[in-house]
C-alpha cells in the first residue's frame, strides 16, 4: 500500500508536494486540473516495470497501453527540456524485508521502503532519457534503517556511482570500475552485487519495487458498452481491463471466492456481494450470470430492476447500472494487497448512487478473504459531491476513521498549480473548503433569490391603487 507519493516537472506538476497515501485517497479538481496526471505518472511506471525492454528508462505507452504520454518533451513540466522529472514514493510492505550482512554480520529490516529517482535527457544524446540518481530507504516503525542509490556522473551517459548511508559495501578485489546504467528507472544491474561481496539485497530492493507496480489496477472513465452474449473459456483475467471489458470473465472466474465486508461478518461469494452493493445503491433488486446451454462457453446477465417481476439483459437496463459494474467487480476481484486507481467510477450515476458508492468504498477497504485483511487500497479521481460528502457522514458516524481517507484538491487558481490536501476532521469537516470547491453555490442560492424578488415585483399590482 502506498503511503506516500510527490511529483515534480511532470506535465501540469511543477511539485505536487508530499501526498499523503490512505486506503481511500482522492483527487478532486475542475477538468485539465491535472488530477489525472497522478493516476497517468503511476500508470507509466507500471507500464516500465512490465515492459519488456529493460534498458528503457520510461515507457510512455502504445495503442494499446492504459496510458499513452507521447515523447519526453510531451509529458516534462512547460515541455521544456531541460527540466527533469523526479518522484519519490514511500510503500508498507506486506513482509518484513530482513536480510544480514555477510561481511558484518549486523542485521537489517524494515516494514515500509522509500524510493526516489531523477530523470532527464542525457547531457550528451538529447534523444535519450537517463536516469540521474535513484535511491532507495529501508524504514522500520518510521526510523531509516539503511540507505544506498546509484548517481551518474557528470557528463556521461552510462557511468555511476553506488554509495550507501549506515551500511558499509566492500568491493571485491580487483580494478576500480563504474557499474553500468539503471535497469529501468529504478533497478540496480548486476554490475553491482558482482563488484560488491555484500550488495546481493539490492537485488530484493529491485523486485519488492516491481512487485508494488505489478499490485496497480487501473480502469478508466469510459467502460464498454454491455453486450447481450459473454464468451468465457475459462481463463482467469488479471482484471476487469482498462475499460471493464473483462467484467463478465472476472465474475465467472472469481465464483469459488467468497468474502466477507468486514471483521466477523459473515463471507459471502464474489457474485453475491456484487448484486448485494448494486441492490444497496438502488440500481437493481437481482442479478445473475447464466450459461447459455451446457454445450456452449456463452453467458448472458441477467437483471430484475426494483418494481418489476421481469428479468432483463444488462443492455436493457440504465446505462449506469453497465458503467458501474466494472467498478464493483475490479473492487472485489483484484487480490489483496491490490491498489486500484479509477477515474470517475460515478460517471452515469444518480446522485443517491453516488453516495452510496461511498458506502460500497468503505466495505471494499474493510473487507477480508480467508480469513485475512485484503489491505485494498483506492486512488479515485472523481468530480462527485455526493460522494464526498457521503464519506464525511460516514467520518462524523466513526464508520471509517478520517485518517483512512485522504483528499486532495487541484487547484489551477495559483501558479504554478497546487495539490491542496483537504483536512478533513474526526467530525467529517474539511476545515479548508476551497473556494467554488464544486462551484459557487451559494452565489446560484442568492442570485436565484434576487431573481424571484425581480419577478414577484413585476406581477405585483401598480402601486396606482389598482385591485387584486
Amino acid at each position: 500500500m502506498l503511503k506516500k507519493l510527490r511529483i515534480q516537472n511532470f506535465k501540469g506538476w511543477k511539485d505536487t508536494g508530499t501526498i499523503r497515501m490512505a486506503p481511500i485517497s482522492l483527487f478532486f479538481g475542475a477538468n485539465s486540473s491535472g488530477k489525472s496526471s497522478i493516476g497517468q505518472f503511476l500508470m507509466m511506471l507500471k507500464q516500465t516495470v512490465e515492459s519488456p525492454d529493460r534498458k528503457a528508462v520510461f515507457y510512455p505507452g502504445g495503442k494499446n497501453s492504459a496510458v499513452q504520454l507521447g515523447s519526453y518533451q510531451e509529458m516534462v513540466f512547460h515541455r521544456d527540456p531541460k527540466n527533469k522529472i523526479a518522484f519519490e514514493y514511500q510503500w508498507a510492505l506486506q513482509d518484513i524485508l530482513k536480510f544480514k550482512d555477510p561481511v558484518s554480520g549486523q542485521i537489517f529490516s524494515g516494514d515500509t521502503l522509500a524510493f526516489g529517482a531523477k530523470v532527464g535527457l542525457g547531457d550528451i544524446d538529447q534523444h535519450t532519457l537517463v536516469v540521474d540518481r535513484l535511491e532507495y530507504e529501508l524504514i522500520d516503525n518510521d526510523e531509516i534503517q539503511l540507505l544506498i542509490g546509484m548517481e551518474r556522473k557528470p557528463e556521461t551517459k552510462s557511468d555511476y556511482k553506488v554509495e550507501a548511508t549506515d551500511y558499509s559495501l566492500k568491493r571485491k578485489q580487483g580494478r576500480v570500475w563504474y557499474p553500468g546504467a539503471p535497469v529501468r528507472f529504478y533497478g540496480f544491474p548486476d554490475e553491482v552485487v558482482a563488484y560488491h561481496q555484500n550488495a546481493d539485497f539490492v537485488q530484493t530492493l529491485n523486485l519488492l519495487n516491481e512487485k508494488l507496480f505489478r499490485s496497480i489496477f487501473y480502469l478508466g472513465p469510459l467502460r464498454t458498452k454491455t453486450e447481450r452474449l459473454y464468451s468465457w473459456t475459462g481463463i482467469e483475467p488479471e482484471s476487469v481491463g482498462y475499460a471493464g471489458e473483462n467484467t463478465v470473465a472476472a465474475i465467472l472466474a472469481g465464483r469459488n471466492r467468497k468474502i466477507s465486508l468486514g471483521y466477523k461478518r459473515r463471507v459471502k461469494p464474489l457474485e453475491e456481494i456484487i448484486a448485494l452493493k448494486l441492490k444497496e445503491m438502488g440500481l437493481i433488486e437481482e442479478f445473475k450470470v447464466n450459461p447459455i446451454s451446457d454445450k456452449r462457453q456463452e453467458y448472458e446477465v441477467k437483471i430484475r430492476t426494483k418494481g418489476s417481476k421481469d428479468w432483463v439483459d444488462l443492455p436493457d437496463v440504465g446505462f449506469g447500472i453497465s458503467q458501474v459494474l466494472p467498478v464493483l467487480v475490479q473492487c472485489f476481484y483484484a487480490p489483496a494487497g491490490s491498489i486500484i486507481l479509477m477515474e470517475q467510477p460515478e460517471i452515469h450515476l444518480h446522485p443517491s448512487a453516488q453516495s452510496a458508492l461511498a458506502d460500497v468504498m468503505i466495505d471494499v477497504i474493510n473487507s477480508r478473504e480467508k480469513g485475512a485483511d485484503r489491505n485494498t487500497q483506492l486512488v479515485i479521481e472523481t468530480h462527485s459531491e455526493h460522494f464526498l460528502r457521503r464519506l464525511q457522514r460516514r467520518i462524523a458516524e466513526d464508520a471509517v476513521p478520517n485518517e483512512r481517507v485522504s483528499a486532495y484538491f487541484a487547484n489551477i487558481a495559483k501558479t504554478p498549480a497546487m495539490l491542496e490536501p483537504l483536512q478533513i476532521d474526526i467530525f467529517g469537516n474539511i476545515q479548508n473548503w476551497p473556494e467554488n470547491f464544486f462551484g459557487d453555490e451559494m452565489s446560484d442560492i442568492t442570485e436565484q433569490a434576487k431573481a424571484a424578488v425581480k419577478k414577484r415585483m413585476q406581477k405585483s399590482p401598480e402601486k396606482t391603487g389598482e385591485s387584486e
